[in-house]
């Protein structure tokens, strides 16, 4: 039968369109659905588009700052913001344009449309997908497609990954509308530049804008309901991160809540409720909202079947695997970390299971690493200081300040600290959380040490080349051990 497959996933972000890779990998039939575009929201408007923003930005910084490392610039630098968006749009379109290449390579069929689940897989039959006419504007990559690209029909397979990701979440009465509040999408493509932003929410997609923006040269102020920016951060970490903030002129406001917005002609006020319950009203060009995202599980079919959800996310084991019979879930679409890698890992693991490799084992959430690309960067993996005091840890702490590191002081980028997390009687590491310069590059090393099982004796003797800014990770292990070197 045609259309009958191994595997079929629905979505084509990191996770639906690695899983679908793999599978091919590995000998079985496979197809993905998508409905818009391949390589999903983050290769299209998220991760990548934003990183050649950011870039931009970093860019623009150092201009301005020139003089300090002893260049003479003619004129001053000036923002362009319909070509800085071309250039992340083009880059958005060249990784679309390679997921296009890779499903050909793997002979991967795409099957353009929208998926809904009919039937679980039962007594040996296959599980059963309609696709209908999509309701988006499809983006085709460019460059070679597969040659079986496939619309609307009944399809079916032995084994269906749901991958449909997530979209940004709404709070009642302050919704996006497209002008005047927007989501990343809209702050992804301005059609110019506001001259005051206001930002709800320091999470990473709100603190990135945050910090793209003002580097921008626009009034950016940030609205975060919890007592540091950046939440889900070490708390030390946090703090440092603030400050560099604060110094470039940015308002953030803690323990604060956006109430109610007004709405004028080509501005918004916001009705912002501080910690001690006075109101400030804050009037700004546009807003953005960045509260948070909520898995896509409307309307595929879930309910019918019924497969077990739990806050807007499809319930998996730790194989990728929900409650109903040759049906899987990952991704976003399958809860939080809400992470590109995380969902590629989980699609790779899900796979090999259904493929029955041995020795698959499930994903230990501790130790993905998670980063934001703002000015400093942010990186971290494993336990805060502050939830290993709460989990009965006794801990040593080790910290490493940028600013006695040779390479950083060259480069110019000597505000940052490395703070390290170890259980003091094993010596095991249990957190690794940093801010400043590149500290998204240096994160990996500790992830690999933890996976690794490595402990602080082993990292001790492991020789960093000098002169880097990895440097400053060995000085935190030693710190924490009373034997810094440098400090």
């Amino acid at each position: 039968m045609a259309n009958n497959y191994d595997v079929i996933i629905i979505g084509s972000g990191p996770g639906g369109y690695i899983a679908a890779i793999r599978a091919a990998q590995l000998g079985l039939k496979t197809a993905v659905v998508e409905r818009e575009h391949l390589a999903g929201i983050c290769s299209n408007w998220g991760c990548i588009p934003t990183k050649a923003l950011l870039r931009s930005a970093e860019v623009l910084h150092l201009s301005e700052h020139a003089t300090n490392y002893g260049l003479k610039l003619e004129g001053s630098v000036t923002p362009d913001i319909e070509a800085i968006v071309k250039r992340s749009r083009g880059i958005a379109e060249r990784m679309n344009g390679g997921v296009g290449f890779l499903m050909k390579k793997n002979k991967i069929d795409v099957i353009w449309g929208e998926a809904k689940l009919t039937k679980a897989a039962t007594g040996g039959e296959p599980g059963e997908i309609k696709v209908s006419k999509t309701t988006k504007k499809i983006v085709e990559p460019q460059g070679p497609i597969p040659k079986n690209t496939l619309g609307e029909g009944t399809y079916t397979a032995k084994h269906i990954i749901v991958a449909t990701g997530a979209r940004p979440r709404a709070l009642p009465g302050i919704e996006p509308d497209g002008k005047l509040i927007w989501t990343y999408f809209e702050a992804m493509k301005p059609e110019k530049m506001p001259k005051s932003l206001l930002v709800m929410g320091s999470g990473a997609i709100g603190i990135e804008f945050a910090s793209f923006y003002r580097t921008m040269g626009v009034d950016v102020t940030v609205v975060e309901v919890m007592k540091t920016v950046m939440p889900v951060e070490d708390a030390e970490i946090s703090a440092f991160a603030k400050k560099q903030f604060d110094k470039q002129g940015m308002k953030i406001l803690l323990e604060a809540k956006v109430t109610k917005v007004d709405k004028a002609a080509d501005s918004i006020t916001a009705h912002v409720e501080l910690k001690d319950g006075k109101v400030e009203k804050i009037t700004a060009d546009r807003m953005i909202s960045a509260v948070g995202v909520q898995g896509n599980i409307e309307n595929i079919g879930l309910e019918a079947l019924g497969v077990k959800t739990d806050r807007g996310c499809i319930v998996i084991d730790g194989y990728g695997k929900t409650n109903v019979a040759g049906l899987y879930a990952i991704g976003d679409v399958a809860g939080p970390p809400m992470l590109a890698h995380k969902a590629e890992h989980e699609a790779v693991i899900c796979v090999e299971k259904i493929a029955g490799l041995p020795d698959v084992h499930p994903m230990d959430k501790l130790k993905i690493p998670g980063c934001t690309y703002c000015n400093p960067q942010v990186a971290s993996v494993g336990l805060t200081e502050a939830k290993a005091k709460e989990l009965g840890r006794d801990i040593r702490v080790g910290r490493f300040p940028f600013v006695a590191n040779g390479k950083a002081i060259a480069l110019g980028e000597d505000q940052g600290m490395v703070k390290t997390i170890f259980d003091k009687t094993t010596g095991e590491l249990l957190g690794a959380h940093l801010v400043g310069a590149e500290v998204t590059e240096l994160i990996q090393g500790f992830v690999v040490a933890m996976n690794l099982e490595t402990t602080e004796e082993e990292l001790i003797h492991t020789i960093f080349p000098h002169p880097t800014i990895s440097e400053t990770l060995k000085e935190s292990v030693l710190d924490a051990y009373g034997r810094a070197l440098n400090a």
